[in-house]
């Protein structure tokens, strides 16, 4: 079992929805990632989604296009994320991490190279925004045998069809894209989501992730009261982008933000008797 599935049946198990916070690697400074990372685990986050720096970012709103921006400047590459990853690991043996990215730098890295780094590095799964299940063989053909689980995008337009495939096609989890637009997208509809992820209930047994448009606790707990997980984003890059020059105000500030959201979901999920075990 990855640790991504190990992660959600223990959430399950507890009566909790993970917590999903989304970085750029790199930004504002690569030495800032790790121990952000270990902060955002130990203020609730229960998956890590880092952000592969990519220059021609698409499907990404102002907010984290800016965040890839910063990396870039410091020549932040995919082996230097999968490097950080490394690092992170040596602390950590536990918390599922999840690249976030675009195509092109996997591809010139190469497919069997890149699974087989990234396994060794300690990636737990592969969410590539611009490669559709249709294209994707050859790259869950390098990932499954080192056990990388590969994350599709279902979205508030997915027909039926198009949901079954993805169903079929993915492992770990399934991200729901909550609102049509780009990252930082605004104007959540929690009906609408509650609407969708119970159609995509019927086609798979995978947890459901939501993200965009979260931007507060309140909306984190609106959320986790729906989906397996809250998905948390441009909100956080924001904060991020905001104390660029005080690195430091980040690693204190951020994880501050990260327990809120996590004190919010888990006063509208847990019953008092599940709150108990959770504490134990």
């Amino acid at each position: 079992m990855s640790r991504i599935a190990q992660k959600f049946e223990a959430l399950k198990q507890d009566g909790r929805r993970a917590l999903i916070p989304y970085i750029t690697a790199g930004d504002p400074a690569p030495w800032v990632t790790v121990p952000l990372m270990h902060a955002l685990v130990k203020s609730g986050a229960d998956v890590l989604e880092l952000g592969v720096p990519f220059s021609d970012p698409m499907a990404d709103g102002p907010v984290i296009q800016r965040a890839a921006e910063r990396a870039l400047k410091h020549h932040v590459s995919l082996a230097q994320v999968l490097a950080l990853v490394r690092e992170f690991r040596d602390k950590d043996n536990l918390t599922p991490v999840v690249l976030m990215g675009y195509l092109n730098p996997i591809e010139a890295m190469g497919y069997t190279r890149f699974a087989t780094e990234a396994a060794d590095a300690g990636v737990d799964g592969v969410l590539t925004v611009d490669l559709p299940p249709e294209e994707a063989e050859a790259l869950q053909s390098a990932l499954k045998p080192r056990h990388l689980d590969t994350i599709f995008l279902l979205s508030p337009t997915s027909p039926a069809e198009r949901i079954r495939l993805i169903a079929r096609a993915a492992s770990g989890f399934i991200y729901y894209v909550s609102l049509r637009g780009v990252t930082g997208a605004a104007n959540l509809d929690v009906r609408e989501v509650t609407a969708k992820l119970r159609e995509i209930r019927a086609h798979t047994k995978l947890p459901l992730g939501v993200g965009f448009g979260i931007g507060s606790p309140e909306a984190a707990a609106e959320v986790a009261v729906v989906a397996d997980a809250v998905i948390v984003g441009s909100a956080v890059v924001r904060r991020m982008e905001e104390m660029a020059a005080n690195p430091d105000k980040i690693l204190n500030e951020v994880p501050a933000f990260i327990a809120r959201l996590r004190e919010a979901m888990d006063r509208a999920t847990l019953t008092p008797t599940s709150a108990t075990g959770a504490s134990r």
